[in-house]
């Protein structure tokens, strides 16, 4: 019988790729998913330590696992592994902790892997698949834990990424969403020493990439406002239809005395002026950002300026974070710490005004031709499906034939519990 494995990922895209790289290798050699209730010889489970919250959630999974799977050797990986791996190897079962993500090949060898993997071939049973274009962030938020248990910048090769995505492309995912601990810094630790005309930069990624052929497009994900370039923006508007005009900026506070004291690298001048263009050169582009209210020393007056910046840029999508100080960065221990019921209530407030926003964006897309990547089928309606537009926005819609995992265009005719509703398809996208 060969021996079975059970992965469970807390945390951002790049660790749910890092799970998955894992995962495979493991499986090329020997391994098996274990089944729901099946106890599983080897267990790899990925952690998070973005928030306390997040180091908690670790702690219990970590011990669930081990309970569940009573003789199961038990991996540790991911950022909270690596903040404490003294505290994470007393947990009950572990068998091994690893601190450092590039030594994830090594991981593999351990366990029996000759032949370790390049990259990834297939995402789980999704239809969009998320690819690790780099590692590491220049930055040091004051807020920010992630540079302090993360790699050194690393970007990898581009030749690498685009093997992988023709990869991914052939096995059926039809989106591909790049992602990195700092997107907009891919390329930067390769240019040392190049000429200006042999730099590798994300816009240049991005183009490469839409270049594949076959049926796909091509997301990004979290990206600075400095990073969106020019040249960015023109990769975009010439592949209207192969890149998604979506960007989520972190925005985090609209008040330029706060952005100062989070370290942030620019004014709210700059971020403005930056999703201008991009609402100038792009077609009616999703805006999404991040938002931390109630960070030390945030007033109404500075709490008020970032609700009037929200409203005034637009975005289609608002997550909104009270801050949670994070111990062993300068935030938690500034002083003037907000109050829990003042943070709560800033909040709701920034909750309510996303929402409204949200709501105006599809009103936008009322009757505007969609491109929408069909991701399920609604169980309590027949003949309905459910995806995802290139704009970030969800639609449902009427079909005769099961086009799940398809890319289709649509034309909205209304919105409804918070989604876009078409009457069918205009036309499913050719395959190749």
């Amino acid at each position: 019988m060969p021996p079975t494995l059970k992965t469970v990922t807390l945390g951002c895209k790049v660790n749910q790729y890092e799970t998955e790289y894992v995962r495979q290798g493991l499986l090329a050699c020997g391994y098996r998913d274990a089944r729901t209730a099946e106890p599983a010889d080897l267990c790899i489970i990925n952690t998070c330590t973005v928030t306390n919250e997040g180091d908690a959630k670790s702690r219990q999974l970590i011990r669930r696992m081990a309970r569940d799977n009573p003789g199961a050797e038990v991996v540790v990986m991911g950022c909270y592994a690596t903040r404490a791996p003294d505290q994470v190897a007393t947990l009950p079962g572990v068998t091994d902790v690893v601190v450092d993500k590039r030594t994830l090949p090594d991981l593999l060898r351990r366990y029996g892997v000759i032949d370790v993997p390049r990259g990834i071939t297939r995402f789980g049973a999704r239809h969009r698949a998320y690819i690790k274009v780099q590692d590491g962030c220049y930055l040091r938020c004051s807020y920010c834990i992630i540079p302090l248990v993360r790699q050194p910048p690393f970007s990898r090769p581009p030749d690498e990424i685009v093997a992988e995505a023709r990869t991914l492309v052939d096995n059926g995912y039809r989106e591909l969403v790049l992602t990195g601990v700092h997107l907009g810094h891919y390329g930067i630790d390769r240019n040392r020493g190049r000429p200006k005309t042999d730099r590798v930069r994300l816009s240049n990624l991005v183009e490469r990439l839409a270049h594949l052929g076959g049926t796909y497009r091509i997301r990004l994900s979290s990206i600075e406002a400095t990073e969106v370039t020019p040249a960015l923006m023109d990769v975009v508007a010439r592949y209207p239809g192969r890149v998604c005009p979506h960007f989520h900026i972190c925005l985090q506070s609209g008040a330029d005395r706060i952005l100062k004291r989070m370290r942030r690298r620019w004014s709210t001048r700059t971020f403005i002026e930056r999703c201008q263009t991009l609402n100038e050169r792009l077609d009616t582009p999703a805006l999404t950002t991040d938002v931390i209210v109630g960070f030390p020393g945030e007033t109404d007056a500075d709490f008020a300026a970032t609700c009037r910046m929200v409203r005034a840029i637009g975005f289609s999508k608002i997550h909104v974070f009270p801050f949670s100080p994070r111990q062993g960065t300068p935030a938690a221990e500034m002083p003037d710490q907000v109050a829990h019921a003042v943070k709560k209530q800033r909040v709701r407030e920034m909750v309510e005004i996303g929402g409204h926003l949200r709501a105006a964006y599809l009103k936008q897309l009322i009757g505007r031709p969609l491109r929408v990547l069909v991701e399920t089928r609604l169980e309590d309606q027949i003949g309905q499906f459910a995806g995802t537009a290139g704009r970030y926005v969800p639609v449902q819609l009427a079909a005769s034939a099961d086009l799940t995992g398809r890319l289709v265009d649509c034309r909205p005719t209304a919105v409804a519990a918070g989604r876009l509703v078409a009457p069918g398809p205009l036309s499913p996208i050719p395959l190749h």
